[in-house]
């Protein structure tokens, strides 16, 4: 009889929650949010003939990007206003605009081995100096307030004081092909040689070189960034099999070495959201990673931009990408940059120089169908 009980409570118990899983309010669940992509917001024309480019950089406190623009000099364009907002004088030349906001300054690096100084609240021009051969971009330390200037050229770094532009020091470098430059806030920068497949690391404060790294299976390493919280360097390297490579700056060991796109040119690293972005020129994509500890990156998502697009900056408070390309062509009757891809635009076309902005959007509800 107990036996008939126990069996009739357990019948009665599974109907009610039978019941109660059929009854709408039950079912309903809190509907998740979609996560969070990048895609296409704008691609802002910018006129000019023959355009050229190199770095981008992001001025946060008011929301302007400056664009190094080489021949055509920088141009300073207001994200927020979404219009150009002036462009340095005497910048002919200038690949990057290299910014103290302490000082209310800005650098360019021009092709001729001069800077323009410049001042960050008008734009207006102060001066132009001269200090030596073949500047291709500069680096700003703000531990030593010094600015360190790639010169491969001379195969060397050239220091100037941020405050007084006065040269404080050169350090020599064995590479021809010196990229980039970051700093770890305590002094120390970390220098790609990207002839060597090398990272050097600089004491900025004795301007010397204190340690040299081969970094393994990593071709022509070109952009860098910095995690100061995890002690990682991020290096893209943009050779035959382009990787990001990740390094832990208290030995230089590769502990990390995801593949990217061909053609990268910059490196991002966002604090805030843990993620790292490369900017791929050649394969035209960026392709961003999670970082999920120190040694561990997973893919978040590999962006389609457009051909060329190498370049990038962030802006830190949106979290918007912005990227710069143009309509190109290859010559035949002139050099082609085979380094870089066997068609590697050697002209671009009049008026087709464009700023593309990324921003932050629901996924699709369905992946797309893969041809």
């Amino acid at each position: 009889m107990s036996r008939m009980l126990i069996g009739a409570c357990a019948a009665i118990t599974l109907l009610a929650s039978g019941a109660q899983a059929a009854s709408p309010k039950m079912a309903a669940s809190p509907k998740m949010a979609a996560p969070l992509i990048y895609r296409l917001d704008a691609a802002i024309s910018l006129k000019g003939a023959r355009p050229a480019w190199d770095y981008l950089t992001f001025d946060a406190a008011r929301s302007y990007l400056f664009i190094g623009r080489r021949a055509a000099g920088i141009t300073v364009y207001d994200v927020r206003r979404k219009r150009i907002v002036g462009a340095i004088a005497n910048a002919a030349g200038a690949n990057i605009a290299t910014l103290v906001p302490e000082f209310g300054r800005g650098y360019t690096a021009n092709d001729d081995g001069s800077t323009t100084v410049f001042d960050l609240a008008s734009l207006k021009t102060l001066r132009r100096i001269k200090l030596g051969e073949g500047a291709d971009a500069a680096f700003y330390d703000p531990a030593t307030r010094q600015l360190a200037f790639t010169m491969g050229d001379t195969q060397q770094l050239t220091f100037i004081d941020a405050k007084t532009a006065a040269v404080t020091g050169h350090v020599h470098l064995d590479a021809h092909e010196i990229e980039g430059v970051v700093p770890d806030g305590k002094g120390m920068l970390y220098v790609a040689e990207r002839d060597r497949n090398r990272v050097a690391k600089v004491d900025a404060r004795s301007r010397s070189v204190v340690a040299e790294w081969p970094v393994d299976k990593c071709e022509a390493p070109t952009g860098m960034a910095f995690d100061p919280v995890a002690q990682r360097l991020f290096v893209g390297c943009k050779g035959e099999h382009p990787v990001l490579s990740v390094l832990d700056v208290a030995d230089g060991r590769v502990v990390a070495q995801p593949e990217i796109g061909r053609g990268n040119d910059t490196v991002r690293f966002d604090p805030r959201a843990r993620k790292v972005f490369t900017s791929n020129g050649v394969d035209g994509n960026i392709v961003i990673f999670d970082q999920l500890d120190a040694d561990h990156y997973k893919l978040f998502q590999a962006l389609t931009t457009r051909p060329i697009a190498r370049t990038m900056a962030i802006d830190p408070a949106t979290r918007k990408l912005y990227t710069v390309t143009a309509q190109g062509m290859v010559d035949p009757s002139k050099p082609v940059n085979r380094k870089a891809a066997p068609f590697y635009p050697n002209l671009y076309f009049d008026d087709t120089f464009v700023l593309l902005e990324y921003g932050l959007h629901p996924a699709p509800a369905a992946p797309a169908e893969v041809d």
